[in-house]
């Protein structure tokens, strides 16, 4: 679950830096002295939405790097370090993509991540512990399911995706803010606009984008089906399905990982209620029933 976490905070961070900067300099050129121009503020909302969705793409392999406290492996040091850069070159040649970075992180738990702008140029990293409890073809679908990723592109899929809900949340943060200043002057005729469109367009930013993480967290969800079922066609079904039986297996285990990080991994913790719909990644069980039905 690390990558997406980590992915929507940073969009969020520089989607309200863009905001709060365009406020001090002034709202722009959406607010004229008839109102909201609807066709101006969507353009507006559109450049700085994607823009900021954009920026987490290209900052994700140093951010993955910085949360993580990844080590890229150069020149293997022993016949571990050997066997994973072995294998991610099989897998990543099998799969039709570029080389990535192979690092490792240290932390007892099973987990695995791939993150990056450009498929030919990701970032596959493992746990420690993975490398210690998986056998070698556990961990080797483990890995296969994160280059699934890089190969399907997930990451510019996701950016996309976020830019457009970036777009509608900046685009309904200050409607919203207009109609609040506008109540709140209504018997005021000097026109412009006052404190509580900036105030409220802040607040209904936040607001708004926490909701809207919804729609990227079920994008997410689908995500990794079909990174699983990259990774049976790369390593193989069965040893695709042992991986996340294992992985089910250490469920209770507390993850030593950032939690703005969760959503990078292959695992991720199980959530009931309202909360299963903010959480990345479906429950390890359907994953394993949906491999087992494309057999």
């Amino acid at each position: 679950m690390k990558r997406i976490l980590l992915f929507l905070a940073t969009n969020m961070a520089v989607l309200l830096l863009a905001s709060i900067t365009l406020n001090i300099l002034g709202v722009g050129s959406y607010l004229g002295s008839q109102g909201l121009n609807m066709g101006s503020l969507l353009a507006f909302c559109a450049v700085f939405g994607f823009a900021g969705s954009f920026v987490s793409l290209l900052l994700s392999k140093t951010m993955a790097k910085m949360g993580t406290g990844t080590k890229i492996i150069k020149t293997p040091q022993t016949n571990q370090q050997r066997w994973l850069l072995e294998t991610v070159k099989e897998l990543s040649g099998k799969a039709g993509i570029g080389l990535p970075e192979v690092g490792i992180f240290h932390s007892p738990e099973a987990n695995a991540f791939a993150t990056g702008w450009n498929k030919n140029s990701a970032l596959v990293a493992v746990s420690q512990g993975l490398l210690d409890k998986f056998s070698p073809n556990e961990a080797r679908a483990v890995i296969g399911h994160e280059i699934g990723h890089v190969a399907n592109g997930d990451m510019v899929t996701l950016s996309l995706i976020q830019g457009v809900v970036n777009t509608f949340v900046m685009f309904f943060a200050r409607i919203i803010g207009y109609a609040v200043d506008s109540f709140l002057r209504r018997n005021d005729d000097s026109g412009g606009v006052g404190i509580g469109f900036y105030v409220t367009s802040f607040i209904a930013e936040i607001v708004l984008g926490f909701l809207a993480s919804a729609i990227v967290m079920w994008f997410s969800r689908q995500r990794e089906f079909r990174a699983d079922e990259a990774g049976a066609n790369l390593a193989g079904r069965q040893d695709m399905i042992a991986a996340l039986e294992r992985l089910r297996s250490e469920y209770e285990a507390p993850s030593a990982m950032p939690a703005t990080m969760t959503a990078f991994g292959i695992r991720s913790g199980a959530r009931s209620g309202l909360a299963a719909l903010f959480t990345s990644h479906p429950p390890l069980e359907k994953r394993i029933e949906a491999l087992r039905a494309h057999r």
